[in-house]
């Protein structure tokens, strides 16, 4: 697995502040929201009282329960073959001729298509014990439906990069399983296995803030709809203030959505769980990890908050427009 660094540019939400100096009555400003241009000159009830989808957020908690399930997967694999090594017999540690001290044939062995077997079809004792070792991978961790789709390795490449290339180089030099390549391989892959379990557990929480998040949105969105439902029987000059009441509403459900930001942009600064990785974004790479190879946003909590700000200042903004037409 691996994660992808981003951008630590802050997101915010444009504020929508006063729009002329000096001007802080609630008639200045709903007088310059009537003359603004391309601002609405009628409120389309049956459009606006539509609720938000939340779609890049449902996408992001879909994204986020198919990675869980493939990570406990990888533990489950990884588990499975050092259970698988623990049980295989060992061979001593022998040497040849060769002046590196790696017995002739060994690292041809381990490096080839994931059989273990050498050139000439004449397995020792030692090219045994590596056959049987990369098939315990391939019958494990390499069985795994994305795995090979995603990474594309042999055995030998995937062993490497997953427990260490001294782990593979220790097996190559004994020319074998050695007791001590044993308890390498088994050690190595129980890690293995206990950083997908904290991988887990990292997308466990991101799974629960989604549901938070998505719940708080709706929350305001259905107030929203209310607010909206609620103008329908407010009639055209003659209750300006219950239409006022209304604008200064959605105010507040603005600004709720610009606190709901700030505290996302909180939990994107101290994430569930922190790669060890150099550059001044590492604390970003979990959320990168996650959404970077999705269709949708980088930062999906953030993209809805935004979307239902901006409906809800489209919304306000008829409403301002109404409003000064009754003035």
């Amino acid at each position: 697995m691996s994660v992808q660094t981003g951008s630590t540019a802050v997101f915010q939400i444009p504020d929508q502040g006063v729009t002329a100096a000096g001007c802080s009555s609630v008639w200045c400003e709903l007088g310059a929201i009537a003359t603004e241009p391309g601002v609405v000159t009628a409120v389309a009830i049956a459009g606006i009282l539509a609720l938000l989808a939340f779609a890049y957020v449902r996408d992001a908690e879909a994204a986020c329960r198919g990675e869980r399930r493939r990570v406990l997967d990888e533990r489950d694999a990884f588990e499975a073959f050092a259970d698988r090594v623990a049980e295989m017999d060992t061979v001593p540690v022998a040497t040849d001729s060769n002046p590196s001290g790696v017995p002739a044939g060994a690292l041809g062995s381990i490096g080839s298509a994931g059989n273990g077997i050498p050139p000439d079809g004449g397995p020792s004792g030692g090219d045994v014990t590596l056959r049987r070792v990369l098939a315990a991978y391939d019958d494990t961790v390499l069985s795994l439906p994305h795995y090979r789709a995603e990474y594309d390795e042999t055995a030998a490449e995937s062993l490497a990069a997953e427990l260490g290339p001294d782990t593979a180089t220790a097996l190559a030099s004994d020319g074998g399983l050695s007791s001590g390549a044993k308890s390498a391989l088994v050690d190595r892959s129980r890690r293995a296995a206990d950083a997908r379990d904290r991988l887990a557990g990292a997308i466990d929480e991101e799974i629960d803030e989604l549901a938070d998040r998505e719940t708080t949105l709706t929350a305001i969105d259905r107030r929203r709809q209310r607010l909206l439902a609620h103008l329908e029987g407010v009639r055209s000059g003659r209750e300006t203030d219950a239409a006022i009441d209304i604008w200064n509403r959605l105010a507040e459900l603005e600004r709720e959505c610009d606190e709901l930001a700030a505290d996302r942009q909180s939990s994107l600064d101290d994430p569930p769980l922190t790669p060890n990785l150099d550059g001044d974004d590492h604390e970003r790479t979990f959320y990168g990890y996650l959404y970077g190879p999705t269709d949708g946003p980088r930062y999906p909590v953030l993209a809805q908050v935004a979307e239902l700000a901006d409906r809800i200042r489209t919304d306000r903004d008829g409403v301002g427009t109404r409003i000064a037409a009754d003035r």
